[in-house]
């Protein structure tokens, strides 16, 4: 067994014989001395072979990633290093082993590594070594633990819900797993346990939590995997504003533990409208301005082409101010963000600086002068902004100005890591409608509860009603959604029914649902909040795949075992499947 960790040791431990175990961060020859840089998962201590030391030449021969235990005295160093807790000291050391070689590894153990992702996550065991990824794993612990910890005081039970359950298809796509035993079925693995957690508060259950295991079968992005997890918790006999106030409570003891920062309670609230209104997305990043505005008034009798067609089409023209950066943006720079907002869908952009006290534009010599004051005014413009102005359907406008204000705030550094701008989403609707498959969709869940004001509007204008629906964002992530739940089958069936489903498909896919809120149910809600998400606003991180210890690529596949992979015959034959002859041609 070792003594100490290789972060512990201090000048106070001067004298004290110690056992360290690790592996070799580097071995430096310098002739009549040998250092042996000593790492294990909480940090690095230094070795020192002296040139009278007979273990010299043998340390000398060691390679990086050898695991070697090492005993001897602790000493102050001569030279010391302030990077490291221990950096004032180091180990005389007067035995040692191998317990292990090395063979050369294909990248390097340390933070600014050289090796591409792909090396990375083929060798993940070695990834893992590196210092970067300990501290996020670690962070990934003491999450976990700061989220037990808090929920087991506050009365909650921790519950494992079916990883092998039923396919119930309304949003992603399930993972499905074909039985062996009953030929021809198929098990789902769950993208969320929605309705496990709610048969839970019908058993009589009050305070449920999960750090859940979920899959989704989706296209992927850099902040979401095929399997994740969620910190998944509901609660009976409550409303909205109590789970809004525990999970509030949740994330402030998470942070202080993690970060010893303390944050500001209540969380600041926005309505979706509000959220679309003025950042163009339902997740926005608030920590710079920017804000959207309407500039739709001031160009109502413009003459300008453009803009008058937007407008009797009964689309909007909106815009905005990128305070004192007219300087930072040249031409070219403001041609690429054009580009990105027809990528996005646009007709086009149009941008406008204030410099020498009027506006320079391509399209100002179209504008009235009383559409210049009218928009210096609207848009609050002064000596050296940047006004950029997209005119087309709200939705895409919404969009497009949405991204634009998140690239400039990456490119012009204003934004921070250390900021944390936890606010809430509330008032969401309860569905918006798909024009490609022409039916309802529910923003949330089919099982969120309608605003009691609005129940009548389920049959009258679905759009118009809102839902008891609260989501929790963060740096422009959505961290969590939540909401109440349905507790009554005969509301549960006029959502089913706005959402196209039919009774019979109802019985099929939800069956137990329906017949378990038949036997009384409490009034429940909860929330789910993506762990991965925190840990990536946490740890400072834009890669999901940094606080995940075995993550999946973007396409889905993992690079270290080589899933997913084809199987043989035989399996294929007692699952009663078989492969899909290849057509010629």
């Amino acid at each position: 067994m070792y003594t100490h960790h290789n972060n512990e040791l201090t000048i106070r431990d001067a004298g004290k014989r110690v056992r360290l175990k690790g592996f070799v961060q580097r071995a430096r020859n310098l002739g009549n001395l040998v250092f042996v840089d000593l790492r294990d998962q909480e940090g690095i201590t230094q070795l020192a072979f002296d040139a009278d030391n007979e273990l010299r030449m043998e340390a000398g021969r060691l390679k990086a990633e050898y695991v070697i235990e090492a005993e001897g005295k602790v000493r102050e160093r001569s030279s010391k290093n302030k990077d490291l807790p221990t950096g004032d000291i180091e180990i005389d050391v007067d035995a040692f082993r191998v317990l292990s070689k090395a063979a050369q590894p294909p990248m390097l153990i340390r933070d600014e590594t050289d090796a591409l992702e792909e090396v990375r996550l083929r060798h993940r065991y070695l990834d893992l070594r590196r210092p970067r990824l300990k501290r996020l794993m670690k962070l990934r612990h003491q999450t976990v633990k700061a989220t037990r910890d808090f929920l087991n005081e506050e009365g909650f039970m921790e519950f494992e819900t079916p990883i092998l359950t039923k396919s119930t298809p309304e949003g992603a796509r399930d993972y499905i797993v074909p039985s062996r035993l009953d030929k021809h079925h198929f098990y789902a693995l769950p993208q969320s346990p929605q309705l496990f957690k709610q048969l839970l508060m019908i058993g009589g259950f009050e305070r449920y939590y999960q750090i859940a295991r979920c899959f989704r079968d989706e296209d992927l992005r850099s902040d979401r995997q095929p399997e994740f997890t969620q910190i998944d918790i509901e609660m009976a006999f409550i409303d909205q504003e109590a789970v809004i106030d525990l999970t509030e409570k949740l994330m402030a003891r998470i942070v202080k533990e993690t970060k010893g920062v303390e944050l500001k309670r209540p969380f600041p609230r926005m309505t979706y409208e509000e959220a679309l209104r003025d950042y163009g997305t339902d997740k926005p990043d608030t920590r710079f301005g920017m804000k959207i505005v309407d500039t739709g008034e001031t160009f109502a009798k413009s003459g300008f082409k453009v803009f008058k067609t937007v407008l009797e089409k009964k689309g909007t023209i909106r815009g905005v101010n990128a305070k004192s950066l007219a300087a930072a943006y040249s031409r070219k720079d403001l041609d690429g963000l054009t580009k990105e907002a027809e990528r996005l869908g646009a007709g086009g952009l149009v941008h406008m600086k204030m410099e020498d006290g009027e506006i320079k534009s391509p399209i100002a010599k179209f504008l009235s002068e009383e559409e210049k004051d009218g928009l210096t005014e609207k848009m609050r413009m002064e000596e050296g902004d940047l006004v950029l102005l997209v005119a087309d359907s709200e939705k895409t406008v919404q969009k497009v100005l949405g991204r634009l204000r998140i690239i400039i705030a990456k490119e012009q550094d204003l934004v921070s890591g250390d900021d944390l701008d936890f606010h809430w989403v509330v008032e969401w609707p309860m569905f918006e409608y798909d024009e490609e498959e022409g039916r309802y969709r529910s923003l949330h869940h089919p099982f969120t509860r309608v605003q009691d004001e609005d129940r009548a509007k389920l049959s009258s204008d679905p759009l118009a009603a809102k839902a008891y629906g609260y989501d929790l964002v963060v740096q422009g992530y959505e961290l969590g959604g939540g909401s109440m739940r349905i507790h009554e089958t005969k509301l549960q069936g006029e959502v089913f029914r706005v959402l196209s489903i039919d009774e019979k498909t109802q019985r099929e896919r939800f069956g137990f649902l329906l017949d378990a809120l038949s036997y009384g149910t409490p009034p429940h809600g909860g929330i789910a909040l993506g762990l991965e998400r925190l840990l990536m606003v946490l740890g400072q991180t834009e890669n999901i795949r940094d606080v995940i210890a075995f993550p999946k690529t973007q396409s889905g596949h993992c690079l270290l075992t080589g899933a997913p992979s084809v199987v043989d015959e035989e399996q294929l034959r007692e699952l009663a499947l078989k492969k899909e002859k290849k057509r010629d041609g």
